[in-house]
């Protein structure tokens, strides 16, 4: 297997019109608290903070070495299992490029951002 690649889960997110609301946890938190220990071999959980996509929902970004990086918005905790998917997906596809009809359903529809690799020309 090659490099691991990394899920990124902005543990902040939330919609941008929904009120802030301490006593609530955020969309991101529950999502990562979803994933935690369910990631597949090669798939790195990082929890970061503000992806500034608050106007889609909860934000995931799935990155790698030598990979293209995508961005999908619009998540909360019951699509863990699609994230999961999503990020098996991106691990086995060369460079990261996962056929469109190959990604999860929610993933083809909210996809917010595809960022060429560092390396690329």
């Amino acid at each position: 297997m090659s490099e691991p690649i990394e899920l990124l889960v902005c543990v902040t997110c939330r919609h941008l019109d929904a009120p802030a609301d301490p006593e609530r946890p955020r969309p991101g938190r529950l999502l990562a608290d979803a994933l935690a220990g369910r990631m597949p071999e090669g798939v790195i959980l990082r929890e970061t903070e503000c992806l500034s996509n608050c106007k889609s929902g909860c934000t995931v970004a799935l990155r790698g070495p030598g990979r293209w990086t995508y961005v999908y918005g619009n998540l909360d905790a019951a699509q863990a299992e699609t994230v999961a998917e999503g990020a098996v997906k991106f691990r086995d596809a060369p460079a990261g490029l996962v056929p469109w009809r190959d990604r999860p359903d929610h993933f083809r529809k909210n996809c917010i951002a595809r960022i060429p690799p560092l390396e690329a020309q």
